[in-house]
């Protein structure tokens, strides 16, 4: 192995070892469910690696690993042969849990959002809890900014009918981790 490899190894694994968790709790969000988010971003990180000479130095590497892993999630409720393997057999520590900086919202919340459609849900999901733009949501899903809008305003609609007006608001949907 030359030097110039193992360097880039070595900034890829500082960088996978500092971004995995979040990679996961966003895989998770676009999921829901833990095997699944993790088979997502194992995906995603396997592409990041061997794109990693191109965008090592590019300006947002974090940008690029969830376009790749909103795109890899896209395919997959894309394809037309999409199958669900259901878990058998779970423990305890599979089960998402509060993270400390959880604010008390009540888990309604998520499962309301789990039961979106997927678009509908990764819109959520990168809009208000990865906290990007209409733009940046928009690139990420690789569709216009106007379906973003419209897929966020009728996700809302329909958490609020869900839910209720006034149980929830979007800030809420902030604080949640995947826990392993």
């Amino acid at each position: 192995m030359r030097v110039d490899d193992r360097a880039a190894r070595s900034d890829f694994e500082s960088w996978m070892a500092a971004k995995q968790g979040r990679l996961l709790r966003t895989a998770y969000l676009l999921t829901g469910d833990v095997h699944a988010a993790e088979d997502l971003v194992q995906t995603a990180l396997a592409k990041l690696y061997l794109a990693w000479d191109r965008v090592s130095d590019a300006p947002s590497i974090d940008a690029y690993a969830r376009k790749i892993l909103v795109n890899e999630h896209t395919s997959t409720w894309r394809r037309l042969w999409r199958h669900r393997e259901v878990v058998s057999d779970t423990s305890a520590h599979d089960v998402p849990v509060r993270g400390e900086e959880y604010d008390g919202v009540s888990d309604a919340l998520w499962s309301a959002v789990r039961s979106l459609p997927d678009r509908q849900r990764a819109v959520v999901v990168l809009r208000y809890y990865e906290q990007l733009s209409e733009k940046e949501a928009a690139e990420a899903l690789g569709i216009s900014v106007g379906t973003v809008k419209s897929q966020a305003s009728r996700a809302l609609t329909a958490l609020r009918t869900r839910l209720g007006d006034s149980s929830w608001d979007r800030d809420d949907l902030t604080g949640w981790e995947a826990h392993r």
